[in-house]
């Protein structure tokens, strides 16, 4: 069940385990799960190592809980938006509380750029947690005639997660090149807006 408790709210009106889970996610995305200690992120939480241990055991619990919390910020994020009208504006607007959220939390973006960017592959489970959520968000969509049921609800789920999380990842890259390239008198409204999109198989329309 989700927490009714607002989980990044100040020190003072959380648990010793949810700030452990707090500083673990501010310190996982600043420098990374492999520099980062359980001593440190007892320091960081204001605890002792062996509260720390007591709730947590070891790091990769520690890495479940704050897995668990970015699924949570998601899902809120998502139940916030708007839930009516068309199929187009249901999706906008959820792509947008989405955008919103994660514009607000900084450090799961940091966390989710190191989480699924890893070269070493992910060690977690966040992708497959997103993709559950995202998966059941289409199937009420399909449920309730907010969403095509002709389409493969595989495609569905997968284009949601690249509307979501495209502009995550592909946007500094653009914003980094642009600036690279861009000369100091290029006008501001002549950056390339970017766009993610899935398709079905087969030819590209105008093929």
């Amino acid at each position: 069940m989700a927490p009714q408790l607002d989980p990044r709210a100040g020190d003072q009106d959380l648990t010793a385990k949810a700030r452990i889970r707090n500083a673990a996610l501010d310190l996982y995305a600043s420098q990374g799960e492999d520099r980062t200690s359980m001593r440190a992120i007892a320091a960081a939480a204001g605890v002792t190592v062996g509260l720390l241990v007591h709730h947590y055991g070891t790091k990769d619990n520690i890495r479940d809980a704050v897995e668990e919390l970015i699924v949570y910020y998601f899902r809120q994020a998502i139940a916030q938006a708007r839930a009516d009208g068309t199929a187009g504006g249901v999706a906008a607007a959820r792509n947008a509380a989405v955008t919103e959220m994660l514009a607000a939390n900084p450090e799961v973006v940091g966390y989710m750029g190191r989480a699924l960017l890893d070269p070493a592959g992910p060690r977690g489970h966040l992708l497959e947690r997103l993709t559950e959520l995202a998966s059941s968000a289409v199937s009420e969509l399909r449920r309730t005639g907010q969403a095509s049921v002709k389409r493969a609800e595989s495609t569905q789920v997968i284009e949601v997660m690249v509307r979501q999380l495209g502009h995550l990842f592909l946007q500094p890259m653009l914003d980094a090149m642009w600036r690279q390239l861009s000369g100091p008198d290029s006008p501001g409204t002549d950056k390339p807006v970017l766009e993610v999109r899935v398709r079905a198989p087969g030819p590209a329309p105008g093929h």
